[in-house]
């Protein structure tokens, strides 16, 4: 029989209807699954909250220091027991009442796979203007179709929703060396990708429940980009992370006089672009040449 462990970390957010909602499944159809929560050092509020919910999960983990987003994917290997991990972020929302058994029937049809991206949505409605580029970036971005997400398997895999199986995350880890925000689950797609590792797509999104400000998604933007300039400094991550667009372009105008070009030209403008995101209802190429200007910089 498949058991499947689902695996959520957590930080900072109210997990309780997810985890709700997962059990009522569980239960409601019988399925061998367990759900396992790791806090990666919340606040004293939020770790209040979730308790509540200890005697619903199979497990709950709390950590004294905040190891990083691989890092805490990896450590689920030593508390789970499922033949297959299923990896949820804690800000998702449940959207269908057969969301566990969707992933049990592939696995049964499909006995040989070995990862799984179920897909990712936010609220069609938008919401408030000092919400929007958070959600802009989402709908245009993020919410790719399931035919989409087969055409690039790997390029539109996200790490919000997906199950591996358990043998091969143990040959396969997170790269434990990157532990700010960002491209950490591009760069664990690419290693995939390197070992011959198929990613299945299936319809089978979860609801992305937490809409950032502006302001704070800014704020992860710049932490993104400079996680990124620090995986381009190593060579086999470099050539591992070379087919994102974002990559491609600086690698296209990486060399003089181009690269001083752009460089110089972010000086002066990197203000303007700023004020154009935080209005939030702006064109997403403010927000490409942000990061291209930024990773330039980083990068000199």
């Amino acid at each position: 029989m498949i058991k499947l462990s689902v695996c959520i970390p957590v930080y900072n957010f109210d997990v309780r209807e997810l985890v709700n909602a997962l059990k009522k499944e569980i239960v409601k159809r019988n399925l061998s699954a367990e759900i396992i929560l790791i806090d990666d050092s919340s606040e004293v509020f939020f770790v209040s909250l979730n308790s509540e919910i200890q005697h619903v999960v199979d497990g709950f983990i709390l950590l004294k220091e905040n190891i990083g987003r691989s890092k805490i994917r990896n450590l689920f290997l030593k508390h789970a027991q499922g033949q297959y991990f299923l990896f949820l972020d804690c800000d998702g929302k449940l959207i269908q009442e057969c969301f566990l058994e969707n992933y049990f029937n592939f696995i049964l049809r499909n006995p040989d796979c070995t990862s799984i991206y179920g897909g990712r949505k936010v609220s069609l409605l938008p919401p408030n203007q000092s919400y929007f580029l958070r959600w802009k970036f989402a709908v245009e971005r993020e919410n790719i179709s399931l035919e989409k997400r087969k055409k690039n398997p790997y390029l539109s895999f996200q790490t919000n929703n997906f199950v591996i199986k358990k043998e091969i995350l143990e040959k396969i880890l997170f790269n434990e060396a990157y532990t700010n925000y960002g491209y950490e689950d591009l760069l664990f797609a690419m290693d995939l990708k390197s070992e011959n590792v198929i990613i299945n797509h299936i319809e089978n999104p979860i609801l992305n429940n937490d809409v950032e400000t502006n302001e704070v998604y800014l704020e992860k933007v710049k932490e993104s980009v400079d996680s990124l300039s620090s995986m381009l400094k190593y060579g086999v991550v470099r050539e591992r992370l070379s087919s994102i667009k974002l990559v491609k372009t600086f690698i296209a105008f990486d060399f003089f006089p181009f690269n001083f070009l752009i460089i110089f030209l972010f000086k002066f403008s990197s203000d303007f672009l700023e004020r154009k995101l935080l209005k939030g209802n702006q064109s997403l190429r403010y927000l490409d040449l942000y990061k291209l200007g930024m990773l330039f910089k980083l990068m000199k």
